[in-house]
Parts: C-alpha cells; sequence; structure tokens
C-alpha cells in the first residue's frame, strides 16, 4: 500500500503545475468552495490511480488545484466514506497521498449533526477534539515508518494556534462560530435517539460520519490540522424529524459563505 500512495503522489507530480502546501477536504454540501476561486487543473477521481468513486450524495469527486486568499490550495472535492464499503485504507488513501506531496496544513470540513440545541442548522463549529466510535483506525496494520511514527499523540489532533488564528478571524468579522467535539460513527443508519443521548453525555457536540480516519491519518504523517463543522440538522435528540438531502444542503449553503470567508483570511495570513 505505501508504494502505491507514493506512486500516486508522483503521478499528480507530473500533472500539476506546483504543489502548494495547504489542502482541503470537502464534505456533503460543501464541495462548491473548491469552485469560489480560480481553477487551474481538475482532475476527476476516477482518472486517479488508487482513489475511489465518492458515491455520497454531492461529493462532486474531482482533485482540484486551486487559488484561495492568494495562495494555492489542493482540494479533494468530496471523499471517501467507510459506509460505502471502503476499508479505512481506502478511505485515508488521499490523505496519505497528500503527505507524500508534502502538504503541510489540512483543512477539513464536513456536515454534521447537531446534539446540542445551541448549535442549530447553519451553525459553523470548529474541531477542537474527537471521539472515535468507527470501531476503527487507519493506522493498525503494519506501520510506515516513513510517514510517521508507530505511535503517534493525539493530544491535540486539531492544531491550537490554527484554532486561535481561525477564532480571532471569525470575532473581528462578527461570524458566529463556536467550538466543539465531533464524534465519529459509521453509519449509513442514523443514530437513535438512546445513541445520540449517550454521545452528548460522553461529551460529543456533534455526530457525523467522517474526519475522523483522515485526521487521524493527517496526524500520523505530521500534518496540521484545521476542521470546520457545518451544523446541517439536528440530532433525533432533540427532534424526531425525518431529515432530507435538500435540508441537509439547504443548510450547508446557509453557513458556507461564512465559511469561506474565514477559511480565505485564514490561508492567507499562513506562509
Amino acid at each position: 500500500m505505501s508504494a502505491a500512495y507514493r506512486q500516486t503522489a508522483e503521478w499528480l507530480r507530473q500533472r500539476l503545475p506546483e504543489v502548494p502546501k495547504v489542502a482541503m477536504i470537502l464534505g456533503t454540501g460543501l464541495n462548491g468552495i473548491a469552485e469560489k476561486g480560480r481553477i487551474l487543473v481538475q482532475i476527476p477521481y476516477t482518472e486517479i490511480p488508487g482513489f475511489a468513486s465518492s458515491t455520497a450524495p454531492s461529493h462532486k469527486g474531482n482533485l482540484i488545484l486551486g487559488e484561495l486568499g492568494g495562495q494555492k490550495v489542493l482540494y479533494l472535492q468530496g471523499r471517501f466514506h467507510h459506509y460505502e464499503g471502503h476499508p479505512f485504507s481506502t478511505v485515508v488513501f488521499p490523505t496519505r497521498v497528500l503527505a507524500c506531496l508534502g502538504i503541510e496544513t489540512l483543512i477539513v470540513i464536513n456536515a454534521s449533526g447537531s446534539l446540542r440545541e445551541e448549535l442549530s442548522p447553519g451553525s459553523i463549529v470548529m474541531l477542537k477534539d474527537h471521539i472515535n466510535f468507527m470501531g476503527g483506525n487507519p493506522i493498525i496494520g503494519e506501520n510506515d515508518e516513513s510517514l510517521g511514527e508507530r505511535f503517534p499523540s493525539l493530544n491535540h489532533p486539531y492544531d491550537p494556534e490554527y484554532r486561535e488564528a481561525c477564532a480571532a478571524i471569525a470575532a473581528r468579522a462578527g461570524i458566529p462560530m463556536r467550538e466543539g467535539v465531533y464524534i465519529a460513527v459509521t453509519g449509513p443508519s442514523l443514530e437513535t435517539r438512546a445513541e445520540c443521548a449517550a454521545f452528548a453525555s460522553w461529551g460529543a457536540d456533534l455526530v457525523g460520519m467522517s474526519t475522523v480516519p483522515e485526521v487521524i491519518a493527517a496526524r500520523h504523517a505530521g500534518m496540521k490540522v484545521l476542521a470546520f463543522s457545518v451544523v446541517t440538522n439536528y440530532s433525533n435528540l432533540l427532534h424526531d424529524q425525518a431529515h432530507s438531502q435538500e435540508e441537509i444542503r439547504a443548510n450547508a449553503d446557509k453557513a458556507s459563505a461564512w465559511l469561506i470567508s474565514i477559511i480565505t483570511e485564514f490561508v492567507s495570513g499562513l506562509k
């Protein structure tokens, strides 16, 4: 597997005019962020060696080299999920390719359900920690020492300096943004009320089906990570209505302008 993601990184080097230091993984309803700036190169996942096909709704499945805040950014327009039937090695394959390319900063964006009444749909939450409840870990198995150590620390999975910088940006702009803890589950069935009550009692604020494997792989490889969650619905701990993809996309759209503003200023300040 290590040879595979190194080969894919080399394949991409031959097709990108340059490799930036910043990459973003864009989740449900938020793929359009990659299209807000100038697009320099766009490659469908189906053409990239080792990449799976993304089957999740609204995940466009493109790797894009674009510009944001005066910086070049490599976007992953959509991700792979364990619930699609992919092993964790496939879920994090793009993240490991990014590491082999020399990406230093990874920004991860997802859609989530809220476990707290004050985190209403349309809210932006910057992740400060997570709980892995997915029943697996992407670095189980033989360790690739060239990527990272056998037992990487996750004391600070989300970079404290990055979080402080983004909190200051949001405050200056008057953008309401909170910090929270995200719990990752496998899905694809949505959570029961009892599960949500348990998650909230453990200290989780948000629940979703992604992000944590990629963050673990990124931190294992030494990347600095920043992550945002857009609340697209209340979990059924707080109501008993059925959710629709239309509702989820509408709430993602509601927050995307604010989120783009925060990320653009943050990226522009990176050295």
